[in-house]
């Protein structure tokens, strides 16, 4: 126990973080399989460029709902199990795409594997939040999130040099394997936070829950959901279709993709962790969240959208193209970390996951739309074209650029809690009221 007796044991607060960022960085190396074998799988097979795209959005056809229902139960259920449970299935469910020989057999594997997958984020995050109060959550939730980028960087070195030397189906039981050994150290090592235990006894009354039509109202909440879908929208993009446009639609060989997907990581990894760590210090220094947070995030995807709508310029050199992406993928990430910790500002801990499921719902409908919208283009343009690719990423950075300018007239969290807190005195007056 530290010196001040409401936090929990710091060491182990890190310890658990460290296994959740191991938990994405699978749930990462799950996601983007698909698009780092997608040429070799894709002349195997015979697939269109819009087929491809409904197996890269497929992982995405149930995964709002399997996010808001784990999120529910995250509030009812120690979040240790259903972690556990998670990361089990997943490395199972890998198995089939061993056999998997028709497009609509591969396209029910990755179904299968987003319902497992949809409530990893939100659970995860609230989990986290168990262990971290507010004003030190940034970070935390950071180094989650680069548990994810990780996932890019290792998939970017391991999985085109395993298609190559072993054949692109030999990584899913790679996957499987690092999945189980996953399960294995969380079993042993894993733990349920005890932040809000140590805290209920300070408490002169438990925190009242609010109704959910209240705070799916709220500006600040409704903001935040948008922001978050352009980010996945941006992610999606990068998982599905960075990597073929690299391969195909600027001539790079796929060993140096697999090399240029490990530098993307190696770059956007830290330049996320220091946008949150800065956004973390404006809030330690006195800034309102408003600001620290909402602002902040908000100029953040606008310059993500205005990087990725640049690839649409004629004469731009690879490098640039790839500086471009880079950045552009960098700024959106800060979303993860920034814009769960406005929500947790002002949603009581007993429906945070169901708040945070939500969001990820919304934004899981972005990874379903961006890769077939992109497959379109993509198809139109003529699949060795970069220009249906160029028009792809065009789309991605209107809709950062827009979630932008709506997340900073609409994201204030102290606005937001005022707003409940005045509406829960009234509603508790009325009550009184009616009860006399």
């Amino acid at each position: 126990m530290t010196a001040d007796s409401s936090l929990p044991n710091p060491r182990t607060a890190w310890l658990v973080a460290a296994l959740l960022a191991l938990l994405m960085l699978v749930n990462f190396l799950d996601k983007v399989v698909i698009g780092l074998v997608a040429v070799p799988m894709s002349a195997e097979l015979g697939l269109t460029a819009t087929e491809f795209g409904l197996i890269g959005g497929a992982l995405h056809w149930f995964f709002a709902i399997s996010a808001v229902v784990g999120g529910f139960m995250a509030n009812r259920r120690p979040t240790r199990t259903l972690l556990l449970g998670m990361g089990l299935f997943w490395a199972l469910i890998q198995l089939p795409m061993l056999f998997a020989t028709s497009l609509w057999a591969i396209v029910a594997c990755r179904v299968l594997l987003g319902i497992g997958e949809g409530p990893a984020s939100p659970v995860a995050t609230h989990a986290l939040y168990k262990w971290f109060p507010n004003d030190r959550r940034n970070l935390p939730v950071a180094l989650l999130h680069a548990g994810s980028a990780m996932g890019l960087l290792v998939a970017g070195a391991m999985i085109p040099w395993v298609s190559l030397h072993y054949g692109w189906r030999t990584n899913f039981i790679i996957l499987a394997l690092i999945g189980l050994v996953w399960c294995l150290l969380w079993w042993r090592l894993g733990q349920e936070g005890t932040l809000e235990r140590l805290r209920a006894s300070q408490l002169k009354a438990d925190e009242p829950a609010i109704p959910y039509r209240r705070l799916l109202g709220d500006p600040s909440v409704l903001g935040n959901y948008l922001c978050h879908f352009a980010a996945n929208w941006s992610l999606a993009l990068t998982l599905t279709w960075v990597p073929s446009y690299l391969q195909v639609g600027l001539g790079i060989d796929p060993l140096q993709t697999g090399r240029i997907f490990v530098m993307f990581v190696v770059v956007t990894t830290p330049l996320s962790l220091l946008l949150a760590w800065f956004s973390q210090r404006l809030m330690r220094r006195g800034l309102p969240s408003r600001v620290a947070r909402g602002v902040f995030v908000s100029i953040c995807l606008i310059l993500g959208g205005l990087l990725s709508a640049s690839l649409m310029l004629p004469g731009l050199s690879t490098a640039a193209r790839v500086t471009a992406l880079t950045f552009s993928g960098g700024m959106a990430l800060v979303m993860y970390s920034v814009g769960p910790a406005m929500l947790a500002e002002f949603t009581p801990a007993a429906q945070r996951g169901g708040i945070l499921a939500m969001g990820n719902g919304i934004a899981s409908l972005a990874g379903l739309a961006a890769p077939v919208v992109t497959g379109l283009l993509v198809q139109g343009a003529g699949s060795e074209h970069p220009a249906g690719y160029a028009q792809g990423f065009l789309v991605c950075g209107a809709v950062l650029v827009v979630a932008g300018l709506v997340g900073l007239a609409t994201m204030n969290p102290q606005r937001t809690q005022q707003r409940l807190r005045e509406s829960a005195a009234a509603g508790g007056q009325a009550r009184a009221q009616t009860a006399s």
